[in-house]
């Protein structure tokens, strides 16, 4: 299954813990870093350490910077058999990252976060770090370092190339960012589907009820469902040669775009 929603849970509040993994989201991640206040840092390192002890879900571990005092401790917790992987926050270094991956089992990953105008820079080194799974966008933190007014048409040059980065890498479609309007389905829809017709594959989420809109905003339309159908189905009633669907001409990424949205639709 291609995972579509990410969900962050504050590292400090196991009591939600398994509430997230039963929210339906297809990823969760428990939060060490921008979650989390500095003073409570320790406490909820401790608090995810022992829930991962009992725990039989894996779960994703969001740690904090590699230049913060927390980072060493944060990485202990590789050890818990149910640790998918860690995702990287403000990653920007790829030497510092290959080491980091050094350390990770056979059955670990990371995800880092491309927050930092650094990071954007540093986008295709970083996408090539062995065990990254692929590429998470931090729009919010992004928007602050890099100066930009909006998270939305202001960024299309940033999204395009956090997602080219990464199918020139060969990893899975990126993360897009989340969406800050919790009660808010239309915006939240709309951000969906502009991080879908960006390329984008999945997107990161702030609260359970955010997880269904995700879903939903990545299948297919019932509209692109019936035009991928009448493409298929021209092709194998259609003779040899140039085959035109709703006036427009099937050539073979047409013909592959179709058959995507079905499989997905599926």
């Amino acid at each position: 299954m291609q995972e579509r929603s990410y969900l962050f849970v504050p590292g400090d509040r196991p009591e939600r813990f398994d509430k997230a993994l039963a929210s339906g989201a297809h990823a969760v991640i428990l939060d060490l870093e921008d979650a989390v206040q500095p003073e409570r840092k320790p406490q909820a390192r401790e608090a995810v350490r022992q829930w991962l002890a009992q725990t039989t879900q894996p779960v994703w571990v969001r740690i904090n910077p590699a230049d913060t005092s927390w980072f060493a401790e944060d990485c202990g917790l590789l050890d818990a058999p149910m640790v998918r992987g860690f995702m990287v926050p403000k990653a920007q270094d790829a030497d510092g990252l290959a080491q980091l991956a050094a350390r990770l089992r056979q059955d670990q990953w990371l995800i880092p976060l491309v927050e930092t105008v650094a990071g954007w820079f540093a986008a295709q080194a970083i996408a090539r770090v062995p065990r990254v799974l692929r590429l998470a966008f931090g729009s919010v933190d992004f928007m602050s370092d890099s100066g930009i007014q909006g998270e939305g048409e202001e960024m299309n040059s940033v999204r395009t190339q956090v997602v080219l980065v990464s199918r020139l890498a060969g990893i899975s479609a990126p993360i897009d960012g989340v969406s800050v309007a919790i009660d808010d389905a239309a915006q939240l829809d709309s951000d969906v589907r502009r991080s879908r017709r960006f390329g984008f594959g999945a997107k990161l989420c702030i609260h359970p009820k955010q997880v269904a809109g995700v879903h939903q905003g990545f299948a297919p339309t019932a509209a692109e469902v019936a035009w991928a159908e009448r493409v298929v189905a021209a092709l194998a009633a259609g003779p040899l040669g140039a085959v035109t669907v709703d006036g427009k001409m099937v050539d073979k990424p047409i013909a592959l775009l179709a058959q995507a949205i079905l499989a997905e639709a599926r």
